[in-house]
C-alpha cells in the first residue's frame, strides 16, 4: 500500500500508519533492495553503486597475511547515490518484535533498554548492506588457501549516539561494526520552545577522508535535535552521503525537514509514526526513550 503526504510517497511494510490512500506504485522502479520499504521524497531513478577494483602483486600466502587484490566502495564516488532522502522501515520480524517490546508501557527498564540495543544492532545490520568498504585476498585456513572479504580496516567507520537515549540504541554497535570509533553528542530539548541545546560535544574537528558515520537517535519527532547534530557533522567535513541516520522511530515532521535540508540522506527506522502531539512526542511512539532506558522521570 502506498501513502501520501502532501505529495510525498510513503511505502511502508507496516498496515499502522494512517494516511489518505493513493493509487499503488511501481516499486520494482523505487526500491533498489525489494528486502526494506522506505519512505521517498521525489521520483528521480536511484543511481547505480559503482565498483572501485585495483589489482596487486601476487605475493605469497602465509597464515597471518592478507594479501589485497581489490577494493570495493572505497573512493569517495563510489558512496555518493541518489540525491534524494530516502527513509527505509526493515520488514524484519525481530526488528518488528523489538519494536513491539519498546511500545508496551508495561516493559521494565532493563529489558526497555536490551530491546533497544537488540534494535539498534539489527538497524545498523541493515544500514551497512552493500555500504561499508571491503578489501579481498587470501588466507591460510586450517585445511588450505581460501578466498577471504573483510571490512576495511584503512577506512574509518565512526558511530555517533546522540545522548542520553543514543546510549541504549548504540550499545551494541560493536557487534555488527568492526573497528569503529564512537563520538558522543549531548543535545537537550527544552520543553516548551522544543529547541535543541548542545551540552557535550565530542566530534573531532574533521573528520578523516571517506569517513563512514551512524548518527543514532531513537526517536526523530520534531527534527530540531537531528538536524543540529547533522549541522555539526557538515561543519566537520561529511557529506550526506557519508551519514546514514539510525532511529528507532520516527514522524512525518522531522522527516519533512530533513528532507529539505540534507536531499540525499538515507534514515533507517523501525517505525515510521503518523503524528507529533503539541509537547513534541510522537504518536503512539515509545514515550521517552531516555528515561525509559535508564529509569529516571
Amino acid at each position: 500500500m502506498a501513502y501520501s503526504i502532501n505529495n510525498t510517497l510513503l511505502r511502508s511494510g507496516s498496515d499502522t500508519l494512517r494516511f489518505s490512500p493513493r493509487q499503488q506504485q511501481c516499486s520494482s522502479r523505487l526500491n533498489p533492495n525489494p528486502s526494506s520499504s522506505f519512505l521517498s521524497f521525489n521520483f528521480s531513478p536511484i543511481l547505480a553503486r559503482n565498483l572501485v577494483s585495483a589489482s596487486s602483486s601476487s605475493s605469497s600466502v602465509s597464515r597471518r597475511s592478507i594479501r589485497v587484490r581489490a577494493k570495493m566502495a572505497a573512493s569517495e564516488g563510489s558512496i555518493n547515490g541518489s540525491n534524494r532522502m530516502l527513509v527505509f522501515v526493515p520488514p524484519h520480524p525481530l526488528i518488528k518484535h523489538w519494536i513491539s517490546v519498546l511500545r508496551n508501557d508495561q516493559t521494565p527498564c532493563p529489558i526497555f533498554r536490551n530491546a533497544m540495543a537488540e534494535l539498534g544492532r539489527l538497524l545498523m545490520y541493515e544500514a551497512s548492506r552493500e555500504w561499508l568498504p571491503t578489501v579481498v585476498g587470501e588466507i591460510m585456513s586450517p585445511l588450505g588457501p581460501a578466498s577471504v572479504e573483510f571490512i576495511d580496516p584503512r577506512e574509518p567507520i565512526a558511530v555517533i549516539p546522540i545522548l542520553r537515549a543514543g546510549l541504549a540504541l548504540a550499545e551494541h554497535a560493536s557487534s555488527v561494526l568492526p573497528a569503529n570509533k564512537v563520538y558522543h553528542l549531548g543535545v537537550s530539548r527544552d520543553e516548551k520552545t522544543l529547541l535543541p541545546s548542545v551540552y557535550l560535544n565530542k566530534l573531532p574537528d574533521e573528520f578523516p577522508k571517506n569517513s563512514r558515520v551512524f548518527l543514532v537517535d531513537p526517536m526523530i519527532a520534531t527534527g530540531g535535535t537531528i538536524i543540529a547534530a547533522m549541522d555539526l557533522l557538515k561543519e566537520r567535513g561529511l557529506s550526506v552521503q557519508q551519514i546514514k541516520v539510525i532511529c528507532a522511530c520516527t514522524a512525518p515532521p522531522a522527516l519533512s525537514k530533513l528532507n529539505e535540508k540534507f536531499p540525499g540522506l538515507h534514515v533507517y527506522a523501525g517505525m515510521i509514526d503518523p503524528e507529533v502531539n503539541e509537547n513534541g512526542f510522537i504518536i503512539p511512539g515509545l514515550g521517552d526513550a531516555g528515561d525509559r532506558s535508564f529509569g529516571t522521570e
